[in-house]
């Protein structure tokens, strides 16, 4: 059309240079640093030292589990730094997953991820957010509803304009967090009352055969995110080996964050009195600053899941983006926004299924243990093909550079799978309904990759590119 009327071909050379825009580096190492502390530090460190403190012994046990999450963590990430600095794509583990087993696996993984792992986790999220604001300031039944989607609404359009905004606003916010966490750590440590100086002395806690690891569970779910590093190793302006030195000092900045903040729940409440906490936080910024405290942990706990909501949104959407990019099915989810430099359909895609989410938590509001378990299996089962995706690509490239080989190989990445199979099997066995949801709407995406080859030649038989 443009070719006849005379005119240059400017406006179609304009959609191709769109059309083929790719991720440019444009992150530094503290905005990296920053996006994978923010996902893993958010609301979770506020909900399930109580969880751990019920299933443990003695607080010399508690304070081992989330030494021992750091380093399980630690292992993880140096699996992740070998796949990160050996195959950099903004599709993270989607792209692992293609070239170790192909996109029958990598368009499951894309399914759930849009579907259960990372919309279910911005849902939550804003839900937290939700809630605590509308203890401040409530309009009615649905404030938190309100609250929540205008959460996502707001956030995905910031990420929207471009990563330059939706990185600068993580920064802030992590900031803000970190200054949060500290007033927490400093009430605790030093103007706390001594605990329980009458209360009881009871056992501190029951001990079970496998309390220890049920506690895990709990840990490594606090300390879950820390792989969303993947999906800006395409984006990171120092390279490949600054992907392998941030996941590696996140890993330790979040060990510490932990461990400060249990310490200072453990000498204000007692391992005792977080055990019997169902907002362990809350109960220590009260008994530290009365009244006043709840509303200071309310303002704290909503920066927190904000920090987690804006990272999880921004790396979320890079998933989508290389699921369009494989798939002409979903070809309108593959377009970079040259001028942002972004996927903003994508965003729009994502932030939609979010808003769902949230819609149907109207009917389902069992809070955080639904969500887990929703998310739970999922996750923790292609966490596990990534551990053994690592085998693959050693074994089918074994030519290819590495610039962060993993150490002590091939005993780090078995161990990683281990670890990653006993939390799948853990959130099988421990969890209830919302497991089965999670399940069956991965099933779904299988009954789709089924029906793909159809679809495919139905859109190619259409006129004109309708993605």
């Amino acid at each position: 059309m443009y070719r006849e009327s005379g005119f240059p071909n400017r406006d179609v050379k304009k959609n191709e240079a769109i059309r083929q825009a790719e991720p440019k580096p444009a992150l530094g190492m503290t905005d990296a640093i920053s996006m994978i502390v923010g996902i893993v530090v958010g609301a979770g460190i506020f909900r399930t030292p109580s969880l751990v403190a019920a299933n443990v012994e003695g607080s010399g046990m508690f304070l081992l589990a989330w030494v021992l999450g750091g380093v399980v963590s630690l292992i993880g990430a140096l699996c992740y730094a070998e796949l990160t600095t050996t195959y950099p794509h903004t599709g993270g583990d989607y792209h692992f997953l293609t070239r170790a087993f192909g996109k029958r696996v990598s368009f499951l993984f894309a399914w759930a991820r849009m579907s259960i792992i990372q919309t279910g986790s911005i849902a939550l999220l804003a839900f937290i957010i939700g809630d605590y604001v509308a203890q401040i300031y409530s309009f009615g039944q649905f404030s938190s509803v309100v609250y929540a989607a205008l959460v996502v609404v707001v956030l995905t359009g910031i990420n929207i304009i471009g990563v330059k905004s939706g990185a600068a606003t993580q920064k802030l916010l992590i900031v803000l967090e970190i200054i949060g966490i500290l007033l927490i750590v400093v009430a605790g440590l030093f103007f706390a009352p001594d605990p329980a100086t009458g209360a009881a002395v009871a056992p501190e806690a029951s001990a079970s055969g496998n309390s220890l690891g049920l506690a895990m569970v709990f840990v490594l779910l606090t300390f879950g995110g820390w792989n969303e590093a993947a999906y800006i190793s395409a984006e990171l302006r120092s390279g490949r080996k600054g992907m392998a030195k941030a996941l590696i000092l996140s890993i330790f900045i979040i060990t510490a964050i932990y461990l400060l903040i249990n310490l200072s729940m453990l000498r204000a409440l007692g391992l005792e009195g977080m055990a019997q906490s169902s907002a362990v936080a809350g109960d220590l910024m009260l008994v530290t600053f009365g009244e006043g405290g709840l509303v200071l942990i309310g303002i704290i706990v909503a920066v927190a899941a904000l920090t987690s909501v804006n990272a999880t949104i921004f790396t979320g959407a890079r998933t989508n983006y290389a699921l369009g990019k494989d798939f002409p099915v979903f070809g309108a989810l593959g377009k970079w926004n040259a001028r942002t430099s972004s996927p903003v359909n994508a965003f729009l895609v994502q932030g939609a299924i979010s808003l769902t989410l949230i819609g149907l938590a109207l009917f389902t509001r069992n809070g955080f243990e639904t969500i887990v378990e929703y998310t739970a299996p999922v996750f923790w089962f292609f966490l596990l093909l990534v551990g053994v995706a690592l085998f693959v690509l050693r074994r089918k490239e074994p030519q290819r550079e590495r610039p962060f080989p993993v150490p002590l190989y091939p005993l780090t990445p078995l161990v990683f799978c281990l670890t990653s199979a006993y939390l799948l099997y853990s959130s099988l066995a421990y969890t209830g309904l919302g497991a089965l949801v999670g399940v069956g709407v991965l099933l779904v995406g299988v009954l789709l990759l089924m029906a793909l080859p159809t679809l495919e030649k139905w859109l190619h038989r259409q006129p004109g590119n309708l993605v």
